[in-house]
């Protein structure tokens, strides 16, 4: 099977995240899921021929290597992929993985990192993965400071923030706190929802700025964390 049609078959193709310097959101309580989908978000831009940088906020290289490696594996026994070790070798030369502490985490920082690789030729990327940063203490400011970075630089990006059950505030388009009242600034946001079965469903609020269209349903495998059609 050729990377094109592996793409293809990902069930993520409902995200329509094709098109310039957009933003994306997910949203789960802690545990349920986050670093999984964005993995998968991520090496489905690799397949598509794109460059990543994956940002792990107050988490080491070798966990977030970890998710990859396993869930790419995952893939490979699901998929008869013509010369799998070619597939393996690519994604580690199309990704990047940054760490920052929690409080060194800024748009000054990570802009100083992502100009230094591409002013010396190092790595390009097209997409940027933010996993880990603390939406509870990061005002809308900052957040508006990064996507002005993002568009400057043409990347899209997609962030993974933690809500809680006993904090009630929500935002008119049903997205919890802490982003409740920034919510505006991404076009497509994806709440991860624990069901009764253990699957974890994908509410897709938002895609691409428009209004999420209802279809084929999305879930989290239980076991794998691999994204399925239900």
């Amino acid at each position: 099977m050729a990377y094109t049609e592996l793409a293809q078959q990902n069930p993520l193709r409902v995200l329509n995240m094709s098109k310039g310097s957009q933003m994306g959101l997910v949203m789960a309580r802690a545990g349920s899921g986050k670093t999984a989908l964005l993995v998968q978000i991520a090496l489905d831009a690799i397949l598509r021929g794109k460059r990543v940088i994956h940002v792990s906020v107050g988490q080491g290289i070798d966990k977030t290597k970890a998710w990859y490696d396993d869930i790419l594996q995952l893939i490979l026994q699901d998929h008869s992929v013509d010369r799998p070790h070619e597939l393996i070798d690519m994604v580690g030369r199309h990704r990047m993985i940054m760490t920052f502490l929690a409080s060194s985490f800024s748009r000054a920082r990570l802009e100083e990192r992502l100009n230094d690789l591409v002013l010396q030729d190092i790595f390009r990327p097209n997409c940027l993965i933010v996993d880990g940063l603390d939406f509870a203490s990061t005002d809308r400011e900052a957040l508006e400071d990064l996507k002005n970075l993002l568009e400057a630089m043409n990347l899209q990006a997609w962030f993974s923030a933690t809500h809680h059950r006993q904090d009630p505030r929500v935002s008119p388009r049903g997205v919890p706190a802490p982003c409740h009242e920034v919510d505006d600034l991404f076009d497509t946001v994806i709440l991860l929802d624990s069901q009764a079965d253990a699957s974890i469903e994908l509410q897709i609020i938002n895609n691409s700025g428009e209004a999420a269209v209802v279809g084929k349903e999305l879930r989290l495998d239980p076991t794998t964390m691999m994204v399925k059609e239900r």
